[in-house]
């Protein structure tokens, strides 16, 4: 089960007249619109988009009229910008519950993560429960948990090997999806077991067995099919499928990563009692950093998540929503005095990911992030 410091507990009493402020004028502003803060229909278009993306170029590669070199790894890797699309656009809303106000359909639409060769059970522990309520706390946060070649908070375990970091880790970002879908999955379900997460009787079994079934049904239409049908080597068809890795890899790393791991945020600790300094919205807009608000490409490549202020304070909200209420949550921190961190653009947010990662990689001293940051 948790401890005091993977269970850290917010303040009750501060920003309370926030929330509840920020909740009354997002609601006006659905009101108004005469909108739902559910899918609409061009979140309905892109789904059909991103899955087409994915399944278009593994349908075809199943067929055996692929012959060319060229053409395998060109559809690989489309199908791979597909699988981001999936990841970031879809499954992301659908497991959040934002997709849709009926929960059959966010459901069925999870099951889109396990199509892609993750797994839906694990992300919701991970994603939903871990990270969104505990951003950047050590031991609590599951996205800060590295190996030890890599150091996401200053609170971790510093080794000389950190001081590369910025140098080998957009290798590790690329590899990512790949290590999730063989080993990191089934890591995780077994960590989280222990956790307490998985306590239903005979529940670590049946989704266990499940994970591996979901699986063998990715490799098997992912990989083994190409394998049998394509007319090429199998050496040449598993390194098209890498490559397809390793594009989702990269761009879901990058764009998770500049959301958190940046000089502007804080990466606070409960006290010996387990409590944080902050309430949770206030803790949300000091551990995140929106990006690109201004490009409508990357707003819809990335399913909104260059908004992830938006995101960690009103996660209920589907992500086609966040550039028209970017505003209200801006200007509401603001007038309540919370912090609202921004990027102009996508390159100045990954150069100050570079900063922070080239920091976390010295030993440091006690000084203060931002003026250690260079």
């Amino acid at each position: 089960m948790f401890s005091s410091i993977e269970n850290p507990k917010f303040q009750r009493t501060k920003n309370n007249d926030f929330a509840k402020t920020l909740r009354s004028r997002v609601n006006l502003h659905f009101k108004i619109s005469n909108t739902t803060r559910n899918a609409d229909s061009t979140m309905v278009v892109k789904t059909i988009i991103m899955l087409t993306l994915f399944f278009a170029p593994l349908i075809l590669l199943a067929t055996g009229l692929v012959a060319s070199v060229w053409l395998l790894f060109l559809l690989y890797i489309i199908s791979g910008l597909g699988m981001a699309g999936i990841g970031m656009g879809v499954m992301h809303d659908a497991i959040h519950g934002s997709y849709s106000k009926h929960r059959k359909i966010n459901t069925l639409l999870s099951y889109t993560f396990n199509l892609i060769g993750a797994n839906a059970t694990v992300w919701k522990i991970q994603h939903n429960i871990l990270h969104h309520t505990y951003t950047n706390i050590d031991h609590a946060d599951d996205d800060l948990n590295a190996p030890f070649f890599l150091r996401f908070s200053p609170n971790a375990k510093h080794y000389w090997v950190h001081q590369f970091q910025h140098i080998y880790i957009w290798f590790f970002y690329a590899i990512s999806t790949l290590s999730w879908i063989t080993t990191k999955d089934f890591v995780r379900l077994n960590r989280y077991r222990n956790m307490g997460f998985l306590d239903k009787k005979n529940e670590y079994k049946k989704e266990l067995a499940s994970m591996v079934v979901w699986k063998a049904l990715y490799y098997g239409y992912a990989l083994l099919l190409p394998m049998i049908m394509v007319p090429q080597s199998w050496a040449i068809i598993l390194l098209a499928f890498l490559c397809m890795h390793f594009v989702t890899g990269f761009l879901v790393s990058i764009v998770f990563q500049i959301a958190h791991i940046m000089p502007m945020n804080e990466f606070p600790l409960p006290n010996e009692k387990g409590m944080m300094k902050d309430d949770w919205y206030g803790h949300q807009f000091a551990t995140t950093t929106n990006f690109s608000p201004n490009s409508k490409l990357i707003f819809w490549l990335v399913g909104g998540l260059n908004y992830q202020v938006e995101h960690h304070v009103l996660p209920d909200v589907c992500h086609v929503h966040y550039k028209k209420i970017t505003k209200i949550v801006a200007d509401t921190a603001r007038e309540f005095g919370l912090p609202y961190h921004v990027k102009k653009t996508l390159l100045h947010a990954v150069k100050d990911h570079i900063k922070m990662l080239r920091w976390l990689g010295k030993k440091q001293t006690g000084a203060n992030i931002n003026t250690m940051v260079t």
